[in-house]
């Protein structure tokens, strides 16, 4: 009989709990598994993807980690004014990098094996903006010339920053993108919506699937490896549903179960395929039913910043090797003084920039 046994029941009990997520402390679950990147102080961790890549970068920081800025603004302008241009939010100054297939292209321009025909968008007024990064000048480019001047310096950065890192942190966040009909060139958002303007004869809607991103993340993967050998790649998934979606006939539900479902299959087969790829669970560890929604706030889209303690806990205890028995041995929270209630709850939100919020206002 004991042959015919289920392998779990050939486990210790103990062994096979600590995969459960039942009758434990929510703040205790750690789904990580098997997770061989190693890091150190000096260690650099470049940052790229949707919104929630975000979170990253700072608490790295406040950690003690090297979190890698290379396009950090000039060091005579403000920290507010540098955060507002969004220098030092990913560690380049390209904006939120949504799909597979926009940071592939953001590879090959920086590189200048790809031209996009759409090269600006003219908002009128005077006001131009970057159609790859439309967000990251408030209130736009005075003229074409500067706004090109300012992506020439941008793309330099791009390339350095590729060729030095030690570790790259990509967010997958998105499946639906908008195309140009002319070359491919994919958007952040779609034209019109944040600027230019949206033509059905120049632009078309597209929703990839598993192996448009496997695609798309493993040409990157070999040509970040041609120019820096040594790379290594954590792949995350964002939790963050969509706001909307441009599939006809379906709701935002049913694309976020969708685009997240692709996402997640695709990361699996690249770790799989990729020894110096990772993945790491924040999209797990945020979305899982055993917090019951405790980390989502009050709009069901927003991160808590009880969320993301909890999966920046995890990734530096199992990046670092760092020993944490508790939630409450490593404190990655800022300092906060004596204030209102009102003001502590809003710190409990994270400030992100997150250009897919837009489509609110539209």
């Amino acid at each position: 009989m004991n042959q015919h046994r289920h392998p779990y029941q050939q486990l210790a009990p103990k062994a096979f709990w600590r995969n459960s997520v039942a009758g434990i402390d929510f703040r205790e679950v750690d789904p990580v598994g098997s997770f061989s990147l190693k890091l150190s102080p000096d260690s650099k961790v470049a940052t790229a993807g949707s919104c929630f890549a975000q979170h990253i970068s700072r608490h790295l920081q406040k950690a003690g980690f090297c979190y890698y800025v290379v396009e950090d603004g000039h060091p005579i302008l403000p920290e507010k004014v540098r955060t507002a241009h969004q220098y030092g939010v990913f560690s380049c100054r390209y904006g939120n990098i949504y799909t597979a297939k926009q940071l592939l292209q953001l590879f090959h321009r920086a590189y200048g094996r790809f031209h996009p025909a759409e090269d600006f968008w003219d908002s009128g007024n005077g006001v131009v903006l970057d159609p790859f990064r439309p967000g990251v000048q408030p209130g736009g480019f005075a003229s074409v010339g500067e706004m090109r001047a300012d992506r020439f310096q941008h793309l330099a950065a791009v390339r350095r920053m590729f060729e030095s890192l030690d570790v790259f942190v990509f967010t997958l966040g998105l499946t639906e993108c908008w195309q140009s009909k002319r070359d491919g060139a994919v958007f952040p958002l779609c034209p019109g919506v944040k600027g230019g303007i949206f033509d059905a004869s120049e632009h078309i809607f597209l929703n990839q699937d598993a192996s448009d991103v496997v695609e798309d993340m493993s040409a990157f993967i070999h040509e970040l490896h041609a120019v820096n050998p040594g790379a290594k790649v954590v792949l995350t998934v964002s939790p963050v549903p969509l706001v909307a979606t441009a599939e006809p006939d379906a709701h935002a539900l049913c694309a976020t179960t969708y685009s997240k479902s692709v996402l997640r299959v695709a990361a699996e087969t690249l770790r799989k395929a990729f020894p110096h790829v990772h993945y790491f669970p924040s999209y797990e560890i945020i979305s899982g039913t055993y917090s019951r929604g405790r980390y989502f706030a009050e709009d069901l889209r927003s991160v808590t910043e009880e969320g993301v303690n909890h999966v920046m806990r995890l990734f530096i205890q199992h990046a670092t090797g760092l020993s944490v028995q508790s939630p409450s041995a490593v404190t990655l929270k800022p300092v906060e003084s004596e204030q209102s209630s009102s003001i502590l709850k809003a710190q409990k939100l994270v400030d992100v920039e997150c250009d897919e919020e837009a489509l609110d206002k539209n």
